[in-house]
This record gives C-alpha cells, structure tokens and sequence, in this order.
C-alpha cells in the first residue's frame, strides 16, 4: 500500500472515532487526597474518573439510565450549569459505633442538557471525601420527562488495577445470605454490594451504596476485565424503578483507602449520606443485649408450632425471663408466639396473625412479669415474605406492641428470592424481589409506622442496610447476611473466615444482627460450631449492633460461667471505635470505648491460621490505670481440636503497655478494660 494510501485510511479513522473526553469539572476531596474528573466524550456521553494521590483508581466510567418508554439518557449532553460547595460538620448519633460523626467533604453539583430536541436534563451530584467518593442523579420535573420508567442504571466502575475481590453472588434464591468468594477482580461475577477490593498496590476500595429510598436496591456486575456496570433489583412491573420527577437516587458509594483499617472506619461515609434524623426525641431508643426463644428452635428441640415440642408457652417464657434480669439482659425475643406457625408456613405466610396469641402463650402475662422485672418482650413478625397480608395487620400489631410495653420487634422475610407477595396498584397480588423497590417502600412504611408508636425494628431477611439509621434511628439493626443460625443447620457452616470477611464486606453497610455467643460450640445434633470460645466472646465487640443476643439456651450459659461473664459485661454502646489491625478475610482486632463510660472492650477474630500479634494499648487514656480482664485462647486451643480450651486471666495495665495475643485456628480474643484510676 502506497503512503499515501496510508494516509487516507489513517484520517478516515481519525474522523470515525469519536473525539477524546474531554474534562469538564473536577473536585478534590478536603485533604486533596482524592480527586475526581468529569468529562464529556465525543457522542457526548457524561463519564468520571477518580485518582488518589494522582494515580488512578476510577477510569472513565459512564452514567445514565436506559428507560422503557423513552430514548436512554445517555449521549448528546452538554454541561448547563455547575455549583461547588464545601462543608465541614460534626454531627451526633443518639447511637451507633462513634458517638459523633465528621461529615467532610467538597461537592459538585453539574447539570446537564440534552442536544437534541428532548432537552431533558439530570444533575449529577458528587461529593468527594478524604476515604471515598458518593454521587447520585438528580431528575428535575420537565415535560418530556414526567415520569421516569427506568430499566436498568447505565452507571459504570472501571477499577484500574488488578488485584482481589470479595464478593457474594447476587439474584441467587437465598436471598443475601451466601457465603463470600475470593477471586481476583476479573473473576467476579454479578455481586451484592458492599463487596470489596484490594488493588495489587494494597489500595483498598468497596462499592456499595447510601440512602436506599423509593428505589431499587443495586447490585454490581462484572463486564469484562476490571468494568462494572450497575444491576437494580427487579421488578414485577418490568421497569425496575417508577418514580415521578422531581426525585433523587440513592448515592452510589466508592470508599477508597490505603488498608484495611481505614475501609472499616470510612464506614461513617455511608451516614455522611443520610439525611439527618427524622424522628425528632429518640430516647425511647434503647440499646440492649437480650435472649431469646430462638436457639432451641434451630436445635430442633423446640418447636415454633404448636405442639409438645412449643418453646413460646407461658411458663417457659417467665423461665427465660428469670434468666435475663438475674444476668442484667433487657429484653426477651419470644419466636412462635402468633397463631400462623402450623403445617407449611414457609408456603404463603397467609395464615399469621400478628395480634393473636397461641393458647398455651399468655402474651398480656408475660409481658406484664417481664416488665415487673425490667425486661421487655420483643415482638416478632414472621411474614413468609407476604408483605400484602402483613400491611394489613401492621397498625393493629404495632398498637398491640405499644400497648403491652413491647419496644422492639424483630420482622422476618423468609422467602426465596423473587417470593415476597405484595399487592399491586391493580389490587392483584404479585411476586417481588427483597430488595426491589417494593420493598424498599415496604421497609421504610414499617419502620415509620413503628416509629409513631416507640418501637424499634430489627428485620431480617430484610432489604440492604444503607446507613437510614442516621434518619430513623428506630432501624436498630438487621440481618442481611449468614448468621449464626447457618451453625447450627451445618449447610453448610460458616467457616472460620466468615466473620473476617462480614466486617470489610457487609459490616460496611450498618449494624448486624449476627446472634453470636454459643458457648456449647454445638449445632443440631451435637455437630460442632466452627469456633472456639473466646471467638464467640469476641463477637460481640468486632460485629456491631446496638442490639445484642445472647443466643444458647440458658443451661449452656449457667456451665459456662467464666465466658458468660463476658457476655454479661460487654457494651453494645460506644463512644469511639478504632481498629488497632485487620486484613480482609485474615484478621480484625477493634477496640471500642462504652459510651458514657471510661471502659474500652477489645475483640480480635481471625481464621483458620494461628496468628500472634501485640496490640498496643495507647487507645486507653494516658495516666489512667485500668484491670484488663481477658478471654483468650488456650494455648492448645485449635477450633478442630480443642475448641473450649480458654485462659481467663487479668492484670493491671496502662496506655504505655502492650498486650501479646493468640489467635488460635478459628480463634479470637475478647478484653475488657475497666479504669481503676490514676
């Protein structure tokens, strides 16, 4: 080919590719650690990139929506109109793992315009912090948008560089509750957020999101290489989302931080992005660690049905609550207390009521003995997932629950996934997901309802925790992912890593539910629980939830009382919350400081590996003298071998000192620190 033929294809080329992106805005985050460009390409498609440090972390990934009724939002934009601001504010929380909270962060609110003769426009609002990026749209009311049918999401994350992912699957029938996959970034596949990555440089970067309102819930997909795309949940409808305009999104979240510790704590991120309380007076908001009619039932000891094997009877409930208020618990979940439990009640969840008593359960008499004795019963509403016959029920339930002192229920979506039965606007009942918009609706319809009346929610089964608890701090706490409850069954088990992963992956989101503290280390039959002793003390310091269980039954607590001492003393209210070590999947060592109170508690887990480490002690106050009381592993402790080998030791220590630990395989370490003075 001549050179001059040459030439011409190469200028052919040049005109038929489309022009480079070109930046338009960009923001640094306060401490100008990161910074992150918005561009426009040549088909006028709106994309952003992100660096840290000046190398990158976000490549250009592109924003938009593909609507069902209408040409996607997508290409042909312009940039109208920008707006930066920048704030620096301390806020409290009546609750939670800090008691206040800095929300620091730069902002850039860029509009744009179509091209073409539909003119719609969207906002795209970002803030930029010091550990992490959040952006949502913003779809004004216009005439050629009035309401927004949206398909899918077209918001992209492009990681730059290789490295390891945590991940679990998502839109599989067991709803959020798998296991998590280690695989490198390129092998991901369709993931439930948070999940988490470690670049091949150690960067550390989660995904997830904030604010989940009137929405569908959004899950991450795998295009190729290092590409994502965002998934929502869908729906019935067809459409994932409908919303009329004026509305807002949820933000979508990237934290972005040098380790593992500094993911954890850039958690605060995902508050930052909830709107302020809502409820006004939270006081009647109390953190508690409880028991429960529960345990037995996963044994297969109990019974939620009536029958001769019922846990929720009268007399059995006065006996847990003897329980609770001789070892200082505030509250009793009493499972199977409803008519509604008999024959296959996982099939349609029509037959529960959520006011009517058992006969053999005397609701009005239990809770009135409990609360003689200072401890609440808490409510529970098993659904099966039909949320139609729930609402219908809800007012009448919720009047109940205040009426008898009852101040927190826990709710349940047992269901497989796409099995939650809501009634639509055509008054036919149709099949949802748990996390589609239905859903978040739902969620949201529930926990205001309980609002009015004092009560505090706990779902499981429930739809993501997306940091709402900052706008209604009634929504204590959820499940959300495998608890404790998967050793019992063995289906298998939760391996010693899992609750490693749980605190960089799902513990991103907010408090969990986890039901941890079986000292017997049995399940179902005598099969044996994938942890040792100090591992179940140190649970209730490293998985947050102001709301705590002590989940064995009774008899299991009174032939363990070294351990139950522990459980027995341990916040679940805190000041201040560091952590002192960690590495996805490997370790975590958390210290948090109880709220009101000079006391710090320290939990370290780990996994199948032995790991010794020596844990500073500067987080306590200098010059204070404080009688660290530990639970540690044995020194032949192993979860396969000698699970219940234990030293439970104390010695006087101060900030100046270090404290070598043991984590045997499938181990951990719990500490309390008790200030004896100066």
């Amino acid at each position: 080919m001549s050179l001059l033929r040459l030439l011409a294809a190469f200028a052919l080329l040049i005109i038929a590719a489309p022009a480079a992106a070109d930046t338009v805005a960009s923001a640094s985050s306060p401490a100008g650690t990161l910074k992150i460009d918005i561009s426009l390409n040549g088909e006028g498609r709106i994309g952003y990139s992100i660096s840290r440090i000046r190398q990158p972390v976000i490549g250009e990934s592109h924003l938009g929506f593909l609507l069902s009724d209408a040409p996607q939002l997508l290409r042909n934009f312009q940039l109208v109109a920008q707006q930066k601001r920048s704030v620096d504010d301390t806020w409290e929380q009546p609750w939670g793992e800090w008691r206040k909270v800095r929300d620091h962060y730069n902002e850039i609110a860029l509009t744009f315009e179509e091209k073409s003769k539909l003119k719609r426009r969207m906002t795209i609002v970002f803030r930029v912090f010091d550990d992490g990026v959040g952006f949502r749209y913003e779809l004004p009311a216009q005439p050629s948008l009035s309401r927004a049918n949206i398909v899918e999401e077209l918001t992209q994350f492009d990681i730059v560089e290789p490295g390891t992912a945590w991940w679990a699957p998502a839109f599989e029938s067991n709803r959020e509750e798998y296991l998590y996959n280690r695989t490198p970034i390129d092998g991901v596949g369709i993931a439930q957020t948070p999940f988490t990555m470690r670049t091949a440089s150690g960067l550390h970067i989660a995904i997830h999101e904030a604010a989940l309102v009137d929405y569908s819930g959004m899950n991450v997909a795998r295009v190729q290489g290092g590409d994502f795309k965002a998934m929502l949940t869908p729906s019935s409808s067809g459409p994932k989302v409908v919303r009329d305009t004026p509305f807002e999104t949820p933000w979508r979240v990237i934290l972005i931080t040098p380790d593992g510790p500094s993911l954890y704590a850039a958690n605060q991120l995902i508050l930052n992005l909830n709107e302020p309380n809502k409820l006004g007076d939270v006081s009647w908001v109390r953190p508690r660690k409880y028991v429960g009619i529960w345990w037995g039932m996963h044994l297969d000891t109990q019974s939620w049905a009536l029958g001769p094997k019922h846990g929720a009877t009268t007399a059995y409930a006065k006996k847990m609550i003897d329980f609770a208020a001789k070892n200082g618990f505030t509250g009793l979940l009493a499972e199977g207390w409803n008519k509604g439990w008999d024959d296959d009640w996982f099939a349609t969840g029509n037959d529960f009521s959520f006011t009517q008593a058992y006969p053999d359960f005397d609701i009005r008499a239990v809770s009135a003995y409990g609360l003689k004795k200072g401890v609440h019963l808490i409510g529970h509403h098993e659904t099966s997932g039909n949320i139609a016959h729930y609402e219908e029920q809800l007012g009448a339930a919720l009047d109940l629950d205040r009426e008898l002192g009852i101040d927190t229920v826990k709710t349940g979506y047992v269901s497989d996934a796409g099995g939650i039965q809501a009634r639509g606007d055509d008054g036919k009942i149709h099949f949802e997901w748990h996390e589609g918009q239905v859903m978040a609706r739902h969620h949201l319809h529930v926990v205001t309802e309980a609002a009015k009346r004092h009560v505090a929610i706990n779902p499981h089964e429930p739809i993501k925790d997306t940091g709402l608890r900052r706008t209604y701090p009634n929504w204590v706490s959820r499940e959300g992912q495998r608890g404790m409850e998967y050793s019992a069954w063995g289906v298998p088990k939760n391996p010693p890593e899992h609750e490693a992963n749980l605190i960089f992956t799902r513990m991103l989101g907010g408090p969990m539910d986890y039901t941890p503290g079986v000292l017997s280390l049995t399940g179902r039959g005598n099969t044996p629980i994938l942890s040792t002793l100090a591992k179940q003390l140190a649970l209730y310091v490293v998985l947050y939830s102001p709301i705590q269980m002590a989940a064995d039954l009774p008899e299991n607590y009174d032939a363990n009382p070294g351990p139950f001492q522990f459980i027995k003393d341990v916040a679940v209210d805190w000041d201040d919350t560091r952590m002192l070590a960690g590495k996805v999947g490997d370790l975590a060592v958390i210290v948090r400081k109880q709220r009101g109170r000079p006391d710090w508690f320290l939990g370290a887990v780990g996994d199948e590996q032995e790991r010794r480490f020596d844990v500073p002690l500067s987080f306590l106050d200098p010059g204070r003298r404080y009688r660290a009381e530990i639970y540690r592993d044995g020194d032949t402790a192993d979860y396969r071998t000698n699970p219940r080998a234990i030293v439970i030791e104390r010695r006087t220590v101060t900030a100046s000192d270090r404290m070598a630990l043991r984590i045997a395989p499938g181990g951990g370490a719990a500490v309390r620190f008790v200030a004896v003075g100066k």
